[in-house]
């Protein structure tokens, strides 16, 4: 062989090799690592590897459309744009190796929105648009993921879980599945002036435990079920020939086609019912039974509940909570998303903390005063986990101090040993005391109102905790009208006061995201925590506390955090596309919080919020470091909204 052929073949070698290595890199983040191998070495093949230092600019909206598609080799990217309200820019996201930009702009051929500069040294891989077009048309993987975008990370996050999940368990279908795939198709109907027996003949030739009573037009008027005729059975003088509307249900429940079967299982919990209708445009459309829901393989929310509320002793409800860790389990694998599931969480907490009240009354004796009890935090915004501990108080009416004093002394025994069977529930003592076994927690009305005001009026840092903790609050036994007129003088005292508004922002940026400019995140130095980050703390917590601030500043009542960022957007004090990432975001975090707790518990670990991210996977490290991203985003708003 020649000098001249032995050169050739070597470089040929060395091309071959930097090929294959480039492969290997690649086949290591998505949407790669799903595409063929001929795709992958077509992308390779047809890519250039460019330089950009520290600083420079790779592509910026005046570039006008976009003529390559390009890959994180090596180094980092940032976005930036300019800012809002001020000179200068923000960094809106980053790309890290193995990562690619810019799809949207790419497949709608135009400029970027966004200017992307080198974060440091980097290597980028560029493959021109007619390549990518090409590749484009016969990469599924590809396509699926250019078409998605970066707003996909929930849905694979989820399909993830699911998958793991189902391994195990199994299932047949999603708790997002339409009531019309779900309800029964032909719903068994009666007019008003049938008479009981032959309604109860009807439903038992039809195998159902309930008939809907309709009028000509098939609107539900009623409806009468077996339980029903269980209660009129009873007392031993109903008369079988009378019209079925006699002891039918007026106005049943109902739900829109469109509905899921998450919705049906959250309503017939609340509402203590067995069935739901399905109505459209007014005319019944299906019935969706306790049982139907049952076909949703182990996925028993409703009888669960049913158990909760029917317990006799502190022992059964204990024995619940396993019961409950295993539901979440079953919930993600019929997928349920982490909003869902705190929301169940919370509703079988609600049901577990009454039946825990009447069975304290029942043993001590009823103390003979009406009595709210109130929950905070998390509970009062529907947002709990399995790791909780207690947030509760109680408000009462009282005309003046010596008068609440004495009610005070009446409800203290009765609110200390709710508190201990609560902790024997599962529910951990507060170490802050905030309990209603408290005496400052045991309030009249009048006291709740004076201390809320003077937390907005002396903004000291106990009463700016107390905000964060006290002003998500919410009724969760005993009358509620209280508890509303309390949050409306709330609302109305923050909303006049710019000042309070203002040093709760300050208090707010105290917790800053734990992600930085030069690291993928920022974590602990030492001790115990070494190395890890708050998921809770410094994840959740900048988002709570945003679109809790703008809410109270803004007179909207509602407590939950996804639903006030939607009520932001709605009345435009947040943009909507900031609001859809901020909900994306939180929820992201939420959801690799929860799948934590449900690791830990597996293994009989103690559930904690801290999280080593080097543990992740890359997509999740990927996930998290966005969903931070967007809580300093969210931070950096109401930096500029209130001048700070």
């Amino acid at each position: 062989m020649s000098k001249t052929d032995a050169f050739a073949e070597a470089g040929k070698t060395a091309v071959l090799q930097n090929i294959h290595g480039t492969m290997e890199f690649l086949r290591k983040y998505p949407p790669f690592n799903q595409m063929e191998s001929a795709h992958l070495a077509f992308l390779v093949e047809h890519c250039q590897l460019r330089f950009y230092a520290e600083g420079e600019s790779i592509i910026k909206p005046e570039d006008g459309p976009v003529e390559y598609f390009y890959i994180v080799k090596q180094g980092r990217v940032c976005g930036e744009r300019p800012h809002s309200a001020r000179r200068g820019t923000e960094t809106t996201f980053e790309i890290a190796a193995g990562e690619c930009f810019p799809m949207a702009a790419l497949i709608g051929e135009r400029a970027t929105r966004t200017e992307h500069r080198a974060a440091e040294d980097t290597f980028c891989l560029l493959l021109d648009k007619t390549a990518f077009v090409r590749l484009f048309a016969i990469s599924g993987p590809l396509r699926d993921f250019a078409l998605r975008g970066v707003s996909s990370l929930l849905d694979q996050v989820n399909q993830q879980v699911q998958l793991r999940a189902v391994e195990s368990l199994g299932a047949q279908y999603s708790l997002n599945t339409r009531l019309d795939a779900l309800a029964l198709q032909r719903p068994v109907h009666c007019a008003r002036e049938l008479p009981v027996n032959q309604a109860v003949k009807t439903m038992h030739e039809q195998h159902v435990g309930s008939i809907v009573i309709v009028d000509d037009a098939l609107h539900p008027l009623g409806i009468f079920t077996l339980r029903d005729l269980r209660r009129a059975i009873a007392d031993g003088e109903c008369d079988l020939t009378q019209p079925i509307a006699n002891l039918m249900t007026e106005n049943p429940f109902h739900l829109p086609p469109d509905a899921t079967a998450f919705d049906a299982a959250m309503a017939m919990t609340e509402r203590h019912i067995a069935h739901v209708c399905v109505v459209e445009k007014g005319q019944l459309r299906g019935v969706l039974s306790e049982r139907d829901l049952f076909s949703l393989q182990r996925v028993d929310l409703v009888h669960l509940a049913r158990t909760i509320r029917n317990a006799g002793r502190i022992s059964t409800l204990a024995a619940l909570r396993s019961e409950i860790r295993q539901l979440v389990d079953n919930m993600l694998a019929h997928g349920a998303s982490s909003t869902q599931i705190t929301h169940i969480i919370t509703l079988l907490n609600d049901h577990t903390v009454c039946r825990v009240i009447e069975l304290a009354i029942e043993a001590l004796g009823d103390p003979g005063v009406p009595f709210t009890w109130l929950c905070f935090g998390s509970e009062g915004r529907r947002e709990q986990t399995l790791l909780t501990d207690q947030d509760n108080g109680i408000m009462f009416e009282a005309n003046d101090a010596a008068e609440a004093a004495m009610i005070r002394g009446r409800l203290l025994p009765l609110a200390q040993r709710i508190n201990q069977d609560l902790a024997a529930c599962g529910f951990t003592l507060c170490k802050g005391g905030i309990m209603a076994g408290n005496p400052e927690l045991c309030l009249s009305r009048q006291e709740w109102t004076r201390r809320f005001r003077s937390f907005v009026r002396e903004s000291t840092p106990e009463h700016l905790l107390g905000c964060t903790i006290y002003f998500d609050l919410r009724a969760v036994w005993g009358p509620a009208d209280g508890c509303e007129k309390l949050r409306l003088a709330l609302l109305a005292e923050i909303q006049e006061n710019r000042l309070f508004q203002r040093t709760m922002v300050e208090n707010a940026l105290r917790q800053r995201p734990p992600v930085g400019r030069f690291r993928d995140f920022v974590v602990a130095r030492k001790g115990a925590v070494k190395d890890t980050l708050d998921l809770k703390v410094q994840g959740l917590t900048p988002f709570v506390d945003g679109a809790r601030l703008l809410a109270l500043a803004h007179g909207i009542e509602t407590c939950n955090t996804l639903e006030r960022l939607r009520q932001l957007v709605a009345a435009r004090i947040i943009e909507e596309k900031d609001g859809a990432a901020y909900e994306e975001a939180y929820q992201l975090i939420q959801q690799m919080r929860m799948q934590q707790h449900q690791h830990q518990a597996r293994l009989g670990q103690p559930m904690t919020n801290r999280l080593d991210p080097d543990t992740l996977n890359h997509l999740d490290r990927r996930i998290l470091r966005e969903s931070l991203r967007q809580a300093q985003r969210l931070q950096a708003s109401l930096t500029l909204r209130y001048q700070l």
